[in-house]
């Protein structure tokens, strides 16, 4: 069983004899949604310079500053956050974030006009449009509509 195989390469067991982790009425309990994520909580990109990021971020794709300092800020779309974390040595990578647009051909055009760098330009895709771009950091950032 491959469960079985997965605790004796990390040697540990499923159940304890003495007391079962989580359950210490003794495999009763029946399992929900407790203890899965309700959420993302935020995703984390490095960048060079917070200031600057926050305003392409603020400026450029208009997400809501929530609190910055020199070392970090906060931003929110809708009630999805990101976090912009000073880490030079990291910036500039392919997040892997994708954003949720209305329309990926509307976003690319208005990034053209904003003098974004287009890494991408909108194309069908498995799950829809998509379309890519680097913010000031050189870090990619997807959108799909």
């Amino acid at each position: 069983m491959k469960s079985e195989s997965v605790h004796k390469k990390y040697n540990f067991r499923l159940h304890s004899p003495t007391m079962p982790l989580g359950d210490p009425g003794g495999c009763n309990f029946e399992y929900t949604t407790e203890g899965l994520p309700a959420s993302v909580a935020f995703v984390e990109i490095p960048v060079r310079d917070v200031e600057r990021a926050v305003r392409f971020y603020r400026d450029v794709l208009k997400l809501n500053v929530i609190s910055y300092n020199d070392d970090f800020a906060i931003l929110e779309l809708n009630t999805f956050k990101i976090t912009l974390t000073k880490d030079p040595t990291n910036a500039g990578r392919d997040t892997r974030l994708y954003l949720s647009v209305d329309n990926a051909f509307n976003f690319n055009r208005r990034m053209v006009d904003e003098g974004v760098l287009i890494i991408k330009h909108p194309a069908k895709g498995s799950h829809g449009v998509y379309a890519s771009f680097k913010d000031d950091d050189g870090n990619i950032i997807h959108v799909i509509s």
